[in-house]
């Protein structure tokens, strides 16, 4: 999961990330924690649909309450559904924005924009299997810094999360140590001593 670089629009608490079209996985996981942390029920309006104000008509069927029917109970979910509407469409950039402008409810928007950036589920499926394959033969790239392997691995990780693979801090600690470090510091090593036999 990239992070766009420097600064970035949408850093304040007031305000949600914005997003136009590059580092989704960062923006999702950003945005959902930002409704979450508003108000934890604008987020199950994103996952599962809008709060209903329904009636029983003559026929003894629910339809939607119009304004006039509404008491202030439903005034208050009207209002909720809109403010989970707001988030994401604050949150986006003008050729986002122009992807999911027709639809009326947050679902939708959300439901859309990941099917866009992350694609269907199959497609998912074969990214998560690519990048766990990627996350099996992770090394240390020469010339790089331990920190700069640590942010490439934290990143894959994160990437593997946000499609559904959890790693445990366990096995990343363990891969990191033992299977990562452990064979750069080896592979050194024997430069080292290669290069000190072929000086002697």
């Amino acid at each position: 999961m990239s992070a766009p670089p420097g600064n970035w629009e949408g850093q304040s608490t007031a305000r949600s990330s914005l997003f136009n079209s590059q580092y989704y996985s960062w923006w999702k996981n950003r945005m959902r924690d930002h409704i979450i942390g508003e108000d934890y029920e604008l987020w199950d309006i994103v996952t599962d649909g809008p709060l209903a104000t329904m009636n029983i008509n003559a026929e003894g069927e629910e339809v939607a309450k119009t304004r006039a029917d509404c008491n202030a109970d439903d005034l208050q979910k009207w209002e909720k559904n809109a403010k989970a509407k707001k988030w994401h469409v604050c949150g986006l950039g003008p050729d986002e924005y122009s992807r999911i402008q027709s639809y009326t409810t947050a679902k939708e928007i959300w439901d859309t924009l990941q099917v866009a950036h992350e694609g269907t589920p199959q497609v998912k499926r074969s990214r998560r299997t690519l990048l766990y394959s990627q996350y099996e033969n992770f090394t240390m790239k020469e010339g790089k810094t331990i920190q700069e392997m640590y942010t490439r691995f934290t990143t894959l990780t994160n990437e593997l999360k946000s499609l559904g693979r959890i790693i445990s801090e366990e096995d990343r600690v363990e891969k990191t140590l033992t299977r990562v470090l452990a064979v750069t510091w080896e592979q050194n090593h024997c430069h080292s001593r290669i290069k000190e036999h072929f000086q002697s």
